[in-house]
């Protein structure tokens, strides 16, 4: 099932996200967690391509166990360190595997390399107009609600962002953010902007320390007080840590839905356990 059609039901929906294994030999084990996120019954999963401007050769495994317990799968596809070839390749082996759902990322541009190469794509607008082009796939692309690192400004970041969803984007998703404002603020910009396709609102459960530093690093996001002082008081204690984190997840959702946002995107690291914690905790809320 495409992804846009789920977004138009009038209705909650609660998707998560997950990473690929690095090695072959890792690849039942990541099945094993599909499964047991698949159990969960989100509205959807998603499967990355690799971080920091790697590719994957199992994405499209991964996906493909998805659609086999009977959940909607999107496959993340990123060009930045990939050719037009490659991109290509991958995107007939989504149509042979019936994956219907494409996540379009320029992706982080690989260190000590030149970019881009003649037969790489500049930015996810080239990548979207190319993936529609060449199926019937639902496209959704990626948002940042605190801008684009790489923008001058905002408004320069709301730009390219509609230029992506002119592209044949069908719907975004959010960087990760702690504080709620900042999500709503942005929904004011974006529907000034003429942008009226769905965005889901990300939410990555912080359940120990050690993620911290690395999430803000790499989304740049606004830490608010009262997620400091959660971590002030619980980052020693893992068992602690990982409670507060999911009740912080938890109220973090139920602020968005009470404010209209009904479309939830949970980075799960991984974790079935921190995505069975937050659902039940929503068990009245998000009807599966």
């Amino acid at each position: 099932m495409k992804v846009s059609e789920i977004l138009k039901e009038d209705k909650v929906t609660i998707s998560c996200e997950i990473f690929p294994p690095k090695k072959g030999s890792q690849l039942e084990d990541y099945k094993g967690t599909v499964a047991k996120i698949a159990a969960l019954k989100p509205s959807y999963i998603s499967c990355t391509y690799g971080a920091t401007g790697g590719t994957s050769d199992y994405t499209v495994e991964i996906a493909d166990a998805i659609n086999a317990c009977n959940v909607p799968a999107i496959a993340h596809l990123t060009c930045a360190s990939s050719t037009k070839e490659k991109v290509f390749s991958v995107i007939e082996e989504l149509k042979a595997r019936n994956i219907e759902n494409i996540l379009a990322l320029r992706g982080d541009i690989p260190e000590n390399v030149d970019f881009p190469l003649p037969d790489q794509y500049h930015h996810a607008t080239e990548l979207i107009a190319d993936i529609k082009s060449r199926g019937d796939f639902c496209i959704g692309g990626a948002c940042y609600p605190e801008g684009h690192p790489e923008a001058a400004t905002m408004e320069e970041d709301l730009v390219h962002l509609k230029e992506k969803v002119d592209a044949g984007c069908d719907y975004l998703t959010t960087q990760l953010f702690f504080d709620n404002n900042i999500y709503y603020s942005f929904m004011y910009k974006v529907l000034r902007k003429g942008i009226n396709v769905p965005v889901v609102a990300g939410i990555m459960p912080i359940t120990n320390a050690s993620q911290i530093k690395r999430s803000i690093s790499l989304s740049g996001s606004q830490v608010p007080a009262k997620f400091l002082r959660m971590v002030d008081r619980f980052g020693e204690d893992p068992a602690a840590m990982k409670q507060a984190g999911i009740a912080y997840a938890t109220d973090q959702i139920m602020d968005l839905i009470a404010n209209g946002a009904n479309h939830i995107h949970i980075y799960t690291m991984n974790k079935p356990e921190v995505a069975a914690a937050i659902l039940d905790n929503l068990s009245s809320i998000f009807i599966r």
